[in-house]
């Protein structure tokens, strides 16, 4: 039995130009933004808890410049879903996303978001097998729940993806046992 068509379309295109083309305006600008992310939150599931921990003292996501969550799409500039979307939830994801302006940017959070999680099986009607089978998504972060830490790292990846460079360092991960260093 095929998932019913609820009649939504994937959302096309990404990011408008800029309406003054001045490299090195556009360069500080990106720095800027870049550096004071503004996340909405749409938390559906269990990975919203662990969303929630990133604000905490332990992990701090002020220091990277995303403290202000933003309840309102129209002041944000950075999606985080977060937990699954079913085909009832579908309609107010695109919704939205085609509300917050231009440059924005979509962060899927969890199994759940990227591919269904443990919903996703053969004859299943009621969840989107990934969200972006509905709008573009620039940083995948895979986990059931994925860590802080995990929610840290795409932060730095659309940080990384507007300016160029990485700011923050990656960390040093031990070698696997077996493998040379």
């Amino acid at each position: 039995m095929a998932a019913p068509d609820i009649g939504l379309r994937p959302v096309q295109g990404g990011v408008e130009p800029p309406l003054v083309d001045i490299p090195p305006l556009n360069q500080f600008f990106d720095l800027c933004r870049a550096m004071s992310l503004w996340p909405m939150t749409f938390g559906l599931a269990c990975c919203a808890i662990e969303m929630m921990a990133v604000g905490m003292a332990r992990f701090d996501i002020s220091r990277y410049g995303a403290e202000v969550f933003r309840p309102s799409p129209r002041q944000s500039d950075l999606m985080i879903v977060a937990g699954t979307v079913s085909r009832k939830m579908a309609p107010a994801v695109v919704r939205l996303y085609e509300q917050m302006p231009s440059p924005k940017y979509v962060m899927a959070l969890g199994n759940c978001a990227i591919s269904g999680g443990p919903f996703h099986f053969k004859g299943q009607y009621g969840i989107i097998e990934g969200i972006d089978k509905l709008i573009p998504v620039d940083v995948y972060i895979p986990g059931c729940p994925p860590r802080p830490e995990g929610l840290l790292e795409g932060l730095f990846q659309i940080q990384a993806k507007l300016t160029g460079k990485r700011f923050w360092p990656a960390p040093k991960l031990p070698p696997v046992k077996g493998e040379q260093a």
